[in-house]
């Protein structure tokens, strides 16, 4: 009976020992097989597209692959100003996981024109950040009347090629909303000619124009290009205001081979208060991810206004808790989050 059974004990130590071996080599499998999420190769969202450009109706990456950056807008540079710094670059790519940020640099009200090298260092301070980062940065000519400050546009964009035009992150935006004046005999011209001087030193940066009507009639610029090779059209929405007449308006540019990069949009009214309309604001990410649309949000700011990303007194350093944002900041942020890869 005891050599029986220990016979019998045996067998089942070997039976459970292969159960055992089995068990782990299925374990073993599955932690390093196709469940596993896979690394991403890439340290930064800049260095796996490097800089970008533009090819027919789309803005690619060094390998010529349609990409499409979403981030967020910085407000006002001249009235908050406190978000013009590293930390709060750092959360924005860390946190929101932003592949892109703007900065809003304002010209007139006080902006640009009144304090140069004030403003100046403020948008330097988020290039810098974004370098640093990883990640792309606009910098943009926050004006309406873009027209009227030609020479002064011509000498900061100058200065700014010269000290950035090298790097691929650097974007130029060389008008963010003009107003209801000629495509054609005013802002082309004035672009051209603020092309000429980015192009002195950043010969295949990518650069963004402004069009009529608050950036919004594209479709102007139907058969009436900016001749660069590299050169991207503005389109901004407010989704409470702006809806399928606009996207009607953006597809008719699409399709004459026209590239459209929507530098500002919100979830509200285009007073940037009133409502926030969250359904339209998703029919709006639709049509960017349908047609590769890259985008900012407006705005990283902490005003009294629906379309503030943040809560007043949000700390000027990042860090922000999901009590210190607000209906939007929180819509916008998932949005974000939910499409970026991380880096």
């Amino acid at each position: 009976m005891s050599l029986k059974l220990s016979r019998v004990r045996y067998s089942l130590l070997v039976v459970l020992i292969i159960m055992l071996m089995s068990c782990g080599s299925s374990s073993s499998d599955e932690v390093s097989g196709e469940n596993e999420v896979p690394q991403n190769e890439f340290t930064s969202v800049v260095e796996e597209y490097g800089k970008l450009k533009v090819s027919g109706n789309k803005i690619v990456d060094k390998n010529g692959n349609a990409i499409q950056l979403r981030g967020m807008s910085l407000f006002w540079s001249q009235w908050i100003g406190k978000y013009y710094n590293r930390e709060t670059v750092k959360w924005l790519k860390d946190d929101w996981k932003c592949t892109v940020v703007r900065a809003a640099m304002a010209v007139e009200h006080d902006g640009y024109l009144t304090n140069p090298a004030q403003e100046k260092a403020k948008v330097i301070a988020v290039v810098d950040a974004a370098i640093a980062e990883g990640i792309y940065v606009i910098i943009d000519w926050h004006d309406h009347h873009g027209e009227d400050h030609l020479e002064a546009a011509k000498a900061f964009f100058g200065e700014m090629a010269q000290k950035y035009g090298a790097y691929p992150n650097v974007i130029f935006e060389t008008y963010n909303e003009p107003l209801d004046v000629s495509w054609t005999d005013v802002l082309k011209p004035y672009h051209e000619a603020v092309i000429t001087e980015i192009r002195k030193h950043a010969p295949d940066n990518l650069i963004i124009c402004g069009t009529r009507n608050w950036s919004q009639n594209v479709d102007d610029v139907i058969g009436q290009k900016i001749n660069d090779d590299n050169v991207a059209y503005t389109l901004h929405y407010y989704a409470a205001t702006h809806k399928e007449n606009l996207r009607n308006i953006a597809l008719s540019a699409i399709n004459n081979d026209i590239a459209l990069f929507v530098t500002e949009y919100g979830t509200t009214e285009a007073s940037g208060d009133g409502s926030i309309d969250a359904d339209e604001s998703k029919r709006w990410w639709t049509f960017l991810d349908t047609h590769k649309i890259s985008s900012c949000n407006w705005s990283i700011a902490d005003k009294e206004e629906l379309a503030a990303a943040l809560k007043p007194n949000a700390s000027a350093t990042g860090n922000w808790q999901e009590n210190n944002l607000t209906t939007s900041g929180k819509l916008v942020r998932q949005e974000i989050r939910s499409k970026n890869k991380e880096y």
